[in-house]
């Protein structure tokens, strides 16, 4: 993961388990080369769920954005 995603932490201490905030961080700023990052790191299912049931609050881009990326959370 590139540190310019995470501009406002020291990214040698970032607690990559607070999988939350670095998921929504790369659905809200990341590309396609980032989101299969978090997808080879958390793995697929992790990533769609935490998207549909964990994150409560994306800004609308960001929601047209994770649509784009994972079209099964349509449903």
């Amino acid at each position: 993961m590139h540190p310019k995603f995470f501009w406002d932490f020291r990214f040698d201490e970032i607690k990559w388990e607070a999988y939350k905030m670095v998921i929504a961080r790369i659905v809200k700023r990341g590309g396609q080369e980032e989101i299969d990052e978090i997808i080879r790191f958390y793995v697929h299912e992790k990533v769609i769920r935490t998207i549909r049931d964990e994150i409560h609050f994306l800004p609308s881009n960001a929601i047209d954005r994770a649509l784009k990326f994972f079209p099964q959370l349509k449903k």
